[in-house]
C-alpha cells in the first residue's frame, strides 16, 4: 500500500511539475536508472475482484397490454480476493528517492528553487 501511495505521489509530483523540472527528472532518471538498475521479481499477492451474484429474490412487473409477467433476478455485488502474480522492480523504490532528490538538487542549483520555476 505504500508503494502505491508513493508511486502515486511520484507521479503527482512528475505529472504537475513544471517542463524544466520534467527535463531535469528525466536527466536524473537516465543517470539514476544505471546507477541503481531495475531488479525484476515475479511476487503473489491477493487481487481483489467482485461478481454479481443473484439474491434468489426476483421483481416482475406486468407487460403493458398484455398478460406476461417480465420478471429480472435482484443481484447484489460480492467481493472476492484469488491469488495472482505480477513482476515488481525491488530497486523502484529507492531509485526514486535518488531521482526527486536529483532533479530538486538539480533545480536549486540552476533555478534557485526546488520546482525549476523560471523568476518572474
Amino acid at each position: 500500500m505504500v508503494r502505491k501511495l508513493t508511486a502515486l505521489a511520484l507521479l503527482v509530483a512528475a505529472s504537475c511539475g513544471t517542463p524544466e523540472y520534467r527535463a531535469e527528472r528525466s536527466l536524473c532518471e537516465a543517470e539514476w536508472a544505471v546507477k541503481i538498475p531495475p531488479v525484476y521479481v515475479k511476487e503473489i499477492y491477493n487481487e481483489t475482484r467482485t461478481r454479481e451474484v443473484p439474491t434468489g429474490q426476483s421483481i416482475c412487473e406486468p407487460v403493458k397490454k398484455s398478460k406476461k409477467m417480465v420478471c429480472q433476478d435482484v443481484m447484489r455485488t460480492e467481493t472476492y480476493t484469488i491469488p495472482a502474480l505480477r513482476t515488481v522492480d525491488r530497486n523502484e523504490g529507492r531509485r526514486d528517492i535518488q531521482i526527486r532528490a536529483c532533479a530538486i538538487a538539480a533545480c536549486q542549483q540552476k533555478f534557485g528553487n526546488a520546482e525549476c520555476k523560471l523568476p518572474e
